[in-house]
């Protein structure tokens, strides 16, 4: 399944493109919680009474400043307000950002992401928990299990092995096809076996330009995705993803590796080669050109229902 991740900066906009998408067959839309922008899982409820297919995630909300039960709660009110389509996507984000926004002390965000998996989960699938760790503590209890996937963010091989043992799939961004392809997905499968238990999908973030102007797609995309560089677990992945030199400033070449671009049909077929090579979903993010955005939107609605059809899947 591909479906599609547009940021905008007023809530009303986000629903409208959301309310577009569904119109269009996109099968499934994401939204992130970002800094101060708006609250994804509002919009989403907003949403889903406009709309009646297209499922609805969140890719990612930052598990630091937010308790696992404060989310399982949210995740209750959109079981009943759009049953079967939400799904919940965590992570611990960067330290920057808690640090400097939320003023949290960011430290071993991969046992705190497990705390929080296991409490979220837990609480979701059973109906209650009980759990004392260093990062989560409660008990509490629910009227009854909640049917939501519960997903996480993942970059290095370690958050995707404790996807696989734990979530109910792992989200990348900004991981090449083939990193995630030749490291990611052996460890989220890795982490599966460990837990005995079948490998969730890997939700690939792919980026996607539609122009065949390969300097356009460059400039654009630098600014969105060049800052990343600078961030020491990015720098990491781009040095096993054989990029060490982007981490340097030069990213022109791991963006290359990154952005699926081109043709309408060019782009399609690259997506649909992501699914074949063992992606379970992909979500699209758009790179936007000059001129008018809606009508961008809407092209790109259209490449990613033609990738759907060709790859076999239905909204």
């Amino acid at each position: 399944m591909i479906g599609v991740y547009i940021q905008e900066t007023e809530a009303t906009r986000m629903v409208d493109a959301i309310r577009a998408a569904d119109a269009a067959g996109v099968p499934a839309f994401w939204l992130t919680v970002g800094g101060t922008a708006p609250d994804a899982a509002m919009v989403f409820a907003a949403a889903a009474m406009v709309t009646e297919n297209i499922k609805l995630g969140t890719s990612i909300i930052p598990t630091w400043p937010h308790h696992p039960v404060a989310l399982a709660q949210q995740a209750l009110t959109m079981a009943s307000l759009a049953p079967g389509r939400f799904r919940l996507g965590i992570g611990p984000s960067h330290d920057a950002t808690m640090e400097a926004t939320f003023g949290i002390e960011y430290k071993r965000p991969l046992l705190q992401l497990r705390e929080y998996l296991t409490v979220l989960t837990e609480l979701l699938r059973n109906g209650e928990v009980e759990f004392d760790g260093q990062f989560a503590k409660t008990k509490a209890k629910l009227a009854g299990p909640v049917d939501v996937p519960v997903m996480a963010s993942a970059l290095r091989p370690a958050s995707f092995r404790l996807c696989g043992e734990l979530a109910d799939g792992a989200i990348s961004w900004v991981a090449p096809w083939a990193y995630l392809r030749d490291i990611a997905l052996p460890a989220l499968q890795d982490g599966a076996a460990s837990a005995g238990r079948t490998p969730p999908p890997l939700i690939a973030h792919v980026p996607v330009f539609l122009g065949s102007n390969k300097e356009e797609m460059l400039e654009r995309s630098r600014g969105m995705i060049g800052r990343y560089g600078r961030l020491p677990n990015y720098r990491g992945m781009m040095d096993a993803a054989g990029f060490a030199a982007s981490a340097d400033g030069d990213v022109d070449p791991f963006l290359e590796a990154l952005v699926i671009w081109g043709s309408d049909d060019t782009v399609a077929s690259g997506l649909r080669q992501i699914l074949n090579e063992g992606a379970g979903e992909i979500i699209v993010h758009p790179i936007f050109s000059s001129g008018d955005r809606d009508a961008y939107n809407q092209r790109l609605f259209e490449v990613i229902s033609q990738a759907n059809r060709l790859a076999g899947v239905t909204s």
